[in-house]
C-alpha cells in the first residue's frame, strides 16, 4: 500500500500531488476526485488506490487492474478552457503520460485516439475525463488514468489487447517513481498548454501517434463508418475521410484497419 508521504517523497511539481489521498480499496478515484472536486478541492489533488471496487473506462466500460501492480488514480484539473475543448485534455495527457514513460523506462507508448496508449499494438494506459459544465464554463475536470504498470496476467478478455510496462522492458517498474514521474510531466505539459493554448498540444499528439493517413473503423451511437485519418481538428476530434465526405468526430472507438 503506498503512503502519501511515500508518493511525495522527492516529487518535484509545484501543484500536482500537493495533495494526495491513497487508498487501499475504493469504488472509483474519480468518484472520490469528483466529490472533493465539487467540494473545492485545489487544482493538482491526486486521489490514488491500489484496487478499484468499480473502475470504469469510457462508454461505461470496467477498468480491470490487479491491485499492488499498476497505477490507477485521478487528477483534478481546473481549467480555463471552452467547454468545446474539453476532448483536447486526453490528448494532453496521453503525451504526458508517454513522455513519462519513455524518460522512466526508454519504452515510447504510441497515442491512439481518443485515449489510449499502446506498446506493440497493446493497449498499456486508459485515461478518463469527467467534467462539470455549469453555465457554459467549466468548473472541473477530472482526469483518470490506469496504467498497467506491473501486470503480468491478465483475464481472457484481455489476453493480447492488453499489456504492461514490466511486460514490454522485461522487468518490474518502481510504482512510486514512475507516479512522480507522471505527475511531473503532467504539470509540465500542462503548464505549457495553459501558456500556448490547449490546441497546441496537437502536434504533439500527432508525433506520438501513427493514425495519421491510416484506414481505420470508427464505431459510436451513430454506427460504425469506416475511412483514413487526415488528422484532428482544433478541438481535438478527429478527421476522418470517407468514400463520401470529410467529417470530424469527438467520441468513438477507432479500430486500425490493415493496409
Amino acid at each position: 500500500m503506498f503512503s502519501e508521504n511515500a508518493l511525495r517523497k522527492g516529487l518535484k511539481t509545484r501543484h500536482f500531488g500537493s495533495k494526495i489521498y491513497t487508498f487501499d480499496s475504493i469504488d472509483s478515484t474519480n468518484n472520490c476526485a469528483r466529490a472533493v472536486a465539487a467540494c473545492g478541492a485545489v487544482e493538482g489533488t491526486t486521489v490514488l488506490a491500489e484496487l478499484q471496487t468499480n473502475g470504469r473506462g469510457r462508454q461505461g466500460r470496467i477498468w480491470e487492474a490487479n491491485p499492488g501492480e499498476n497505477l490507477t488514480f485521478s487528477i483534478v484539473l481546473r481549467p480555463r478552457v471552452r467547454p468545446e475543448e474539453l476532448n483536447l485534455i486526453p490528448l494532453y495527457v496521453g503525451v504526458a503520460i508517454a513522455a513519462a514513460v519513455e524518460k522512466a523506462t526508454g519504452l515510447k507508448p504510441e497515442c491512439k485516439w481518443p485515449n489510449d496508449l499502446l506498446l506493440n499494438g497493446r493497449k498499456v494506459c486508459g485515461i478518463l475525463i469527467e467534467s462539470s459544465v455549469k453555465q457554459n464554463t467549466v468548473e472541473y475536470a477530472v482526469v483518470g488514468i490506469g496504467l498497467n504498470v506491473n501486470q503480468r496476467d491478465f483475464p481472457p478478455p484481455l489476453i493480447g489487447v492488453a499489456t504492461s510496462l514490466a511486460v514490454e522492458a522485461g522487468h518490474d517498474i518502481d510504482r512510486p517513481a514512475l507516479f512522480r514521474e507522471v505527475l511531473c510531466s503532467l504539470e509540465k505539459h500542462y503548464e505549457q498548454i495553459t501558456s500556448n493554448g490547449y490546441a497546441s498540444i496537437l502536434p504533439q499528439w500527432l508525433t506520438r501517434s501513427t493514425m495519421l493517413d491510416t484506414p481505420v473503423s470508427l464505431s459510436s451511437g451513430e454506427g460504425t463508418v469506416s475511412g483514413i485519418v487526415r488528422g484532428l481538428s482544433a478541438e481535438g476530434g478527429l478527421i476522418l475521410q470517407t468514400q463520401e465526405s470529410r467529417r470530424t468526430y469527438f467520441a468513438g472507438d477507432v479500430t486500425v484497419l490493415k493496409h
